[in-house]
């Protein structure tokens, strides 16, 4: 009942205000517009067919929509407290910025958390803790078929692309790396000059499109692997199998945005839309991945090369670990990425309810590789939502060797976690290809803040592995991180989970693990 009088009110007082300014003051005029667009508006609200608010209540529905648009921004800097925000709460956020600045990042007056709530993680300092080292350690990464093993930082950047971040946010991150001395993931997206201009080590990254490898038709060119595999800042070369935000899935980057640049560091035709899909071509059973990892090394010279996946099956690693077993070679080091990774655009329901969380895939991994007697040929990196120095001990104690951290590095570089990676209209430049947006990373200070952020983060893990009386990350122990089950029970996390012993599946695999061990199958994938 309310739509017609206000359109007609509106409509009345429009014609009144252009009478007014026509007959009486050109002054009016200023009352009299407002007045014209909003009855237009009104009018135009009452006819269309797409927002039913809008047809019940013209103009005023608007106001619906409005403060739906400023939602997210209300809940983020009034609503959420600072240690229940997600997915990165207040106080992780400020660390990193405290620490990209480097300003003190410490806080008075005592936790904010519930240290009694069901879930709580904590580690157990010694009695007898240890100086911390001057020089943070280092993992050897290279089995006994690599003939260039490179050592690896404990905190790295993790797989972002050019494409999904701006040039400038790629040439930061590469330039800390550099300077830090730690690795650069260079994404799925391809091997770009903002990847290689600044001189950082990198691990090239090959997903399922192949890009900066890729045939015409979108198979693995191995000749273009070679070149550019070669290439002296490559240390290391990762197959993306899954990645944990959206495991099993592929992906489509629309034509529009296929620029020029885009086109030649991927490999694609410009203008038109390239298809990744949610396979490889380059096997469909575990021994045809082992051995094509194996082709990898060859054509890298003998690079480290391993693969990234968000772990799903348990016999379906299993199966691929027999794959090793039988062929006689493994990877050099396995990405376990966990579901709550971030992304630049994923279905939520992928995101939300596909995958094991890092540390479910982590033991899983770490337990496999252990159990078939080839963990010491394997090393095994974290990535998914590391941020801090516990985050780091709390995944070397789950199994992991090193870790990556994506976001992160992004609050480094400026994100504000506005959540608007997939719109293009980053407000500060960082996942965007719109070169106004861009403009606002600069170069020269972002990296340094990258720089500093990564090493006040291993600083802070070496603090904490000395408190607890640990020298060498190989020393932490599943005994060493315990978990609160109920209000009343803490237990440690080698009491929560099976740790099996070195080759125990070959020799008799425990009740808990023998379905699944004598399911799995080399030349098959199966549940």
């Amino acid at each position: 009942m309310l739509k017609i009088p206000l359109v007609v009110l509106l409509g009345l007082l429009a014609v009144s205000g252009l009478l007014a300014a026509l007959l009486v003051s050109p002054w009016y005029w200023g009352v009299a517009v407002p007045l014209v667009v909003a009855a237009l508006v009104a009018v135009h609200d009452l006819v269309q067919r797409r927002h039913s608010v809008l047809r019940n209540y013209p103009l005023l529905g608007h106001l619906r929509f409005a403060l739906e648009a400023l939602r997210p921004e209300l809940q983020q800097y009034f609503i959420e407290r600072n240690f229940d925000g997600r997915p990165f709460d207040r106080d992780t956020r400020s660390i990193v910025y405290e620490r990209a600045k480097g300003t003190a990042a410490e806080e008075p007056f005592g936790t904010e958390l519930d240290l009694y709530r069901a879930g709580s993680e904590y580690l157990t300092p010694s009695m007898a803790p240890r100086a911390v080292p001057d020089a943070p350690p280092r993992v050897r990464i290279g089995g006994p078929d690599c003939t260039q093993p490179y050592d690896m930082a404990l905190l790295n950047v993790s797989a972002m692309s050019f494409g999904s971040l701006s040039s400038n946010a790629v040439l930061a991150l590469n330039t800390g790396a550099q300077l830090g001395e730690f690795a650069h993931d260079t994404g799925e997206g391809g091997l770009s000059e903002y990847h290689l201009r600044p001189g950082g080590d990198l691990v090239w990254e090959i997903g399922t499109g192949y890009f900066g490898c890729r045939t015409d038709d979108g198979g693995f060119d191995e000749r273009q692997f070679a070149d550019k595999a070669a290439h002296s800042q490559v240390k290391c070369v990762s197959l993306k199998i899954s990645q944990g935000a959206k495991p099993g899935i592929g992906g489509v980057l629309p034509g529009a945005k296929v620029n020029k640049e885009i086109a030649q560091v991927r490999g694609v035709p410009e203008g038109k839309t390239v298809v990744s899909p949610p396979f490889h071509r380059v096997y469909t059973t575990p021994r045809e991945l082992v051995r094509f990892l194996g082709r990898m090394r060859e054509l890298a010279c003998g690079k480290p090369v391993g693969f990234k996946l968000c772990v799903g099956s348990r016999r379906e690693f299993l199966a691929v670990c027999k794959a090793m077993l039988a062929e006689g070679t493994t990877p050099d080091f396995i990405i376990v990425d966990g579901a709550e990774g971030g992304t630049g655009a994923a279905p939520l329901e992928f995101a939300d309810n596909v995958g094991l969380p890092l540390g479910e895939g982590l033991m899983t991994v770490h337990n496999a590789l252990v159990g078939v007697g080839l963990r010491d040929r394997i090393k095994i990196g974290a990535s998914g939502k590391v941020a801090t120095g516990s985050d780091l001990v709390k995944r070397l104690v789950q199994g992991a060797d090193y870790t990556n951290a994506a976001r992160a590095m992004m609050f480094a570089v400026g994100c504000i976690q506005a959540q608007r990676c997939h719109t293009n209209t980053c407000p500060v430049g960082v996942a965007t290809q719109d070169e106004r947006r861009g403009r606002a990373v600069d170069v020269d200070d972002k990296s340094q803040r990258v720089h500093r952020y990564q090493a006040a983060t291993v600083k802070s893990a070496l603090q904490i592995m000395a408190a607890m009386g640990v020298d060498d990350p190989g020393d932490l122990r599943p005994s060493m991180l315990l978990q609160r089950v109920d209000p009343h029970t803490v237990r440690s996390y080698g009491e929560l989970h099976d740790w099996l012993t070195p080759g125990e599946l070959l020799a008799s695999a425990p009740d808990s693990w023998a379905p699944d061990w004598q399911a799995a199958h080399p030349d098959r994938f199966t549940h």
